[in-house]
């Protein structure tokens, strides 16, 4: 029997109808794999070692009530056969510190998805710079002067945080905005923090594509969010509605140009945000969209991540 463990955010809190995180736990409890449920803050090093305040925990499809545990035990965390990091941004430092102790327990033979230190290297706004040729003009600088330099050449600009995500503090920036010092001032901390900027993609309009990767291949079709009326951000979690589409041939150009790189980084699931032609994001912390594709073409993506986890472990 194949243990698994599970650091995510409070289970308690999800919404059970849309969580990429429980789905993957309903296909590996489906398999016969024994579910052990971790916060970050049950994660401890003692000696060299990684412990973990772990609970025995039974899932099922039920939107009222979808989980029951055990009570917490402390246990080696190489007890375990594989580890899903499931917790959510923002990227801080207990999220990174998180990462060197899960970078610990791989080098005890825990198989760690995704890898530890890809999750250092990879942030999920900054990556899409490894691969210009997918993606629209992009600047990131602490410069207010250049921040409006990049404003005039390009009229209509994103601004953006690097450590955020689910759309959080994302500005659209254009002259006709007054307040457009404000913001800037806002975003960069007056000159504190780093920010990207990319030009205004009209094609939004139509929809984020969020493209799911499992071991650099990609799923058949994308998760199209549409922004609601007025709204310029298309994420499901700022009142976007999802449509299913099937990948276009940019798409796919697109997830051939960036898959070799996530597979041969440990980056097993993975979801590139496309907007228009271009590459916008590379979700790595904790991709979501599972299940709104699932139901909408009859698929079972948690199934082929964790075959690709069993194949791992063989």
């Amino acid at each position: 029997m194949i243990r698994i463990g599970i650091v995510m955010d409070p289970i308690g809190s999800i919404n059970p109808k849309k969580d990429s995180t429980l789905a993957m736990m309903l296909e590996a409890q489906s398999r016969g794999w024994e579910l052990q449920y971790m916060e970050l803050a049950d994660i401890t090093l003692r000696d060299g070692r990684v412990y973990a305040y772990m609970q025995k925990i039974v899932v099922q499809d039920d939107e009222q009530s979808w989980f029951e545990t055990e009570p917490r035990t402390e246990r080696p965390i190489n007890d375990l056969a594989v580890i899903l990091m499931r917790k959510d941004p923002p990227i801080d430092m207990e999220y990174m510190y998180a990462t060197h102790l899960l970078e610990i327990a791989e080098k005890e033979g825990v198989m760690v998805v995704n890898k530890p230190q890809s999750l250092r290297d990879v942030n999920e706004k900054l990556y899409t710079a490894w691969f210009p040729q997918c993606a629209t003009p992009t600047l990131v600088t602490r410069s207010d002067h250049q921040i409006r330099d990049f404003l005039d050449e390009h009229d209509d600009i994103i601004l953006k945080p690097l450590n955020a995500m689910g759309g959080e503090s994302i500005f659209r920036v254009n002259h006709n905005n007054p307040n457009v010092n404000v913001i800037i001032e806002i975003m960069t901390e007056r000159g504190q923090r780093f920010v990207m900027a990319q030009r205004y993609i009209p094609e939004i309009l139509n929809g984020d594509k969020r493209i799911l990767m499992i071991d650099g291949e990609p799923i058949p079709y994308a998760l199209a969010r549409i922004p609601a009326p007025g709204e310029t951000r298309a994420n499901l979690a700022t009142g976007g509605t999802g449509k299913g589409v099937p990948l276009s041939k940019r798409d796919r150009w697109i997830c051939q140009q960036v898959g070799p790189v996530l597979r041969e980084k440990g980056l097993l699931f993975v979801g590139l945000d496309v907007i228009g032609d271009y590459l916008t994001e590379i979700n790595v912390t904790s991709p979501t969209c599972i299940r709104e594709l699932d139901r909408l073409y009859d698929l079972n993506i948690s199934a082929l991540l964790m075959d690709r986890i069993e194949q791992e472990l063989a």
